[in-house]
């Protein structure tokens, strides 16, 4: 919790570039404990959507420790993963290998994947985009248009800001309409997270794909 609070009072005070790096350290710390968010169980809401589409080539954006891109791959999914804190990556990695699962993880940032070049059936996000500044949410975008297959899906989680000047993580009208930009939207479902905040799923597909 109190680092939580000192990353996001330093945030408005700093530029984007040591934001970033402040960004990459609170989480790294995180991970040295059990964030809140890695309950090692996959939504239901990626669960239907695995249900409901063929084995493809899935991409997971801020993967962390491996539940989802896991998940995608005892169903038949070929799978990458990417995060940028390093324990994560090796707690994900020793994951897959324990389920006897072939999946792909980089540590790497989310925002600069031109080190990846396959064309993704799904790229997933869940609570990763939320946390990136306007500049970093612009170079993620086309990265995720450039990934993105034809038919393919975005799928993203995220919480939404209902004030734009908030200091906590969270998607403005702004950031949605620029998202909206690269890729159109196919499904929102809105809902509130366990300490009350507004949160989303977004699907989303190529521009002119139906």
């Amino acid at each position: 919790m109190h680092i939580k609070v000192i990353f996001w009072t330093l945030s408005s005070k700093i530029s984007s570039t040591n934001l970033a790096m402040l960004r990459k350290i609170r989480f790294t710390l995180l991970y040295f404990g059990k964030p809140r968010w890695d309950t090692g169980v996959s939504p239901p809401e990626l669960l239907d959507f695995i249900q409901n589409h063929p084995p493809g080539r899935a991409l997971d954006l801020g993967c962390g420790t491996g539940t989802n891109a896991i998940t995608l791959a005892r169903h038949g999914w070929q799978v990458t993963g990417v995060d940028f804190v390093s324990t994560a990556i090796h707690a994900a990695r020793c994951k897959a290998h324990q389920a006897g699962l072939q999946v792909e993880f980089f540590t790497g940032d989310v925002t600069r994947l031109d080190y990846i070049n396959f064309p993704y059936d799904l790229i997933l996000d869940i609570g990763c985009l939320h946390t990136l500044s306007p500049g970093q949410q612009v170079d993620y975008l086309l990265d995720v248009q450039r990934l993105l297959s034809p038919k393919g899906t975005y799928l993203l989680y995220a919480f939404i800001n209902p004030s734009p000047g908030s200091k906590m993580p969270g998607l403005t009208l702004t950031d949605l309409q620029n998202i909206e930009s690269v890729i159109q939207p196919i499904l929102r479902k809105d809902g509130i997270d366990h300490n009350q905040r507004q949160s989303a799923w977004l699907a989303y597909s190529k521009l002119g794909d139906s």
